[in-house]
C-alpha cells in the first residue's frame, strides 16, 4: 500500500511494527538512528515517516530524547522531504511535549505503546490516502 520509513531503535518495536505493517500491505524501510533516518528519507522518499523521538543521533551513540525531533526538523527543511508526513512515536504525550512535537514539524502523534494498532493504521491511511485493509 504505502512505502513507510520506520525510524526506531528498539528491536522489539521494530519487529512488532514491521510484522503488523507488512501484514497490512505496507512496504517498510528501517532506520535505527537519526542520521540514518535523514539519509534513508532523502534516498527513498517514503510516503510517510514513523519517527521514534528518543533514539541515537548516529550509529553507536546513546539515545537522545531530542534526536527524533532534530531529524524531523532537518527533513522538513529539505525540499525533497519537506512534504512527507511524519507521525511521532512517543510515550511523552503531555501538552508541553505535544507543542514541541508540533513545532518540530511532526504532522501527528502516536502514543507508545501502540494499542490499539488500528489507531495507527487510521493515521497512516489519513496521510497516505490509502486503505491498508
Amino acid at each position: 500500500m504505502a512505502r513507510i520509513l520506520l525510524v526506531e531503535d528498539d528491536e522489539d518495536n521494530i519487529n512488532l511494527l514491521s510484522r503488523l505493517l507488512e501484514h497490512h500491505g505496507h512496504e517498510l524501510v528501517i532506520a535505527t538512528n537519526a542520521a540514518e533516518a535523514v539519509q534513508n528519507a532523502t534516498e527513498v522518499l517514503p510516503e510517510l515517516i514513523l519517527m521514534d523521538l528518543e533514539l541515537p543521533p548516529e550509529e553507536d551513540a546513546s539515545p537522545d530524547p531530542n534526536a527524533g525531533l532534530d531529524a524531523t526538523r532537518k527533513l522538513k527543511s529539505i525540499e525533497a522531504t519537506s512534504a512527507i508526513p511524519v507521525i511521532a512515536l512517543t510515550a511523552h504525550t503531555m501538552a508541553q511535549h505535544q507543542e514541541k512535537i508540533s513545532a518540530a514539524g511532526c504532522d501527528a502523534l502516536q502514543e507508545k505503546p501502540i494499542f490499539p494498532f488500528e489507531n495507527l493504521l487510521k493515521k497512516i491511511d489519513q496521510f497516505t490516502g490509502k486503505n491498508a485493509d
